[in-house]
């Protein structure tokens, strides 16, 4: 396949730059503790300072793959399937979806929403970003609201985004890894005085799993 050929392919979502791809628990939000088969999609541009996956933000990097051999890889373990990234909606996941439903997959996404949404998804984890907001139509369509926090300044931006979400959206209040030591307390005392949110950990990384 020519290298035109291939851009057209990862254009449509029938090819995409896997990063990597893993069986595990899910270490986060609402299906924490739930076996789960991850698919990390290359590219980023949403910026975070934080993150701890910034060699996933050049898509040149990460080799385009046939999206028909990811949905095999994926459905050999696990019927809960967690697309992630990267912003995995940087590419149409229109393909992945239709594919991992195919073989009865329930399909997840966690997503920054800083791109408009493709895909058929079963739960949408929204995980907004101050570097790049989420586009307006996500909102509505968010199960989960997940907001990182850094410095107590993130409260404010979570209720902002949570003023946003539809009413049966479940919101996760979760301390930035680097800083979990002063920003548990914070968000231990802000869910007690707004019991509207919940808290979430990052579980994989006390079990030492990916």
């Amino acid at each position: 396949m020519t290298k035109a050929q291939i851009e057209e392919q990862v254009k449509q979502g029938k090819m995409l730059p896997l990063m990597e791809e893993f069986y595990t628990i899910q270490g986060e939000g609402f299906y924490k503790g739930t076996a789960a088969y991850f698919i990390r999609v290359g590219g980023c541009d949403v910026g975070c300072h934080w993150c701890d996956v910034k060699e996933s933000w050049d898509a040149e990097l990460h080799p385009p793959t046939a999206t028909e051999r990811i949905v095999d890889s994926a459905t050999k373990y696990s019927d809960t399937i967690v697309v992630t990234g990267g912003e995995p909606l940087t590419w149409d996941l229109t393909h992945l979806t239709a594919g991992l439903k195919s073989k009865g997959a329930k399909t997840h996404i966690e997503t920054s929403g800083a791109y408009p949404v493709s895909g058929d998804w079963d739960w949408i984890c929204l995980s907004p970003k101050k570097t790049k907001l989420p586009v307006d139509e996500i909102y509505p369509l968010a199960h989960e609201l997940k907001m990182i926090v850094y410095n107590k300044s993130d409260l404010e931006f979570a209720e902002q985004q949570a003023a946003k979400v539809g009413e049966d959206c479940v919101l996760y209040l979760q301390p930035e890894w680097s800083k979990k030591d002063k920003v548990v307390p914070l968000i231990v005392d802000y869910v007690m005085n707004n019991p509207k949110w919940k808290v979430s950990l990052q579980t994989h990384k006390y079990l030492n799993i990916p």
